[in-house]
């Protein structure tokens, strides 16, 4: 039987989802799942390592990354920029793990595009007050900011009909059983088992 090929597993959705958490939570569960790991330009905060955390480069080199088409999806946050090296996430795959790939909606939007045989998780929460209550929760709001934050989390749940799953998290442990599930139910699916009429 030929070695499995691992699947890249694009979790994303509005901000106050809990995708930090659920991300975390789900690694600590699943430790054959890969998480991604993104290329800045910031430089290194205390603690973190090259490789693990991030991968750290210049702005000229990230720029020369953009230009190659190096990257699955790229972001400019203040002066600086993050992105997903495609060289990371296909190389985990070709040896056979599954990669999870934490983003924004745009983000993933960009690795769609570029990756599209990926699978693409949107995680929400359960209701809109559960929302509002979470985005208040971490105290770091003022009225305007607030407002700005729901309004936008609205808007991005429009995006929904863009994924191919979508998971409520309204505890983590279930939302966690849910998209273990969908990693299941991918690796039996009957696209990605093709080659077993082969081996047969």
């Amino acid at each position: 039987m030929s070695p499995r090929e691992g699947i890249l597993f694009v979790l994303s959705g509005p901000s106050g989802a809990g995708k930090g958490t659920v991300c975390k939570a789900l690694t600590q569960r699943m430790p054959e799942l890969c998480l991604s790991v993104s290329v800045t330009t910031r430089s290194p905060r205390p603690g973190e390592q090259e490789g693990v955390h991030y991968f750290f480069r210049s702005h000229q080199e990230f720029e020369g990354m953009i230009q190659r088409g190096e990257l699955l999806e790229w972001a400019r946050v203040f002066n600086n920029y993050y992105g997903t090296p495609r060289r990371f996430v296909e190389e985990k795959l070709q040896a056979g793990y599954d990669v999870l790939l934490e983003i924004d909606i745009q983000g993933a939007m960009q690795v769609k595009q570029r990756f599209p045989e990926g699978v693409f998780i949107f995680l929400i929460p359960p209701s809109a007050t559960e929302l509002q209550a979470r985005i208040l929760g971490r105290g770091t709001e003022t009225d305007e900011s607030f407002r700005q934050r729901f309004n936008a989390a609205r808007t991005e749940l429009q995006m929904m009909r863009e994924y191919d799953y979508v998971v409520v998290n309204d505890v983590v442990e279930a939302a966690c059983d849910r998209i273990q599930a969908i990693v299941t139910a991918e690796h039996c699916s009957v696209q990605r088992n093709l080659q077993l009429l082969s081996d047969w």
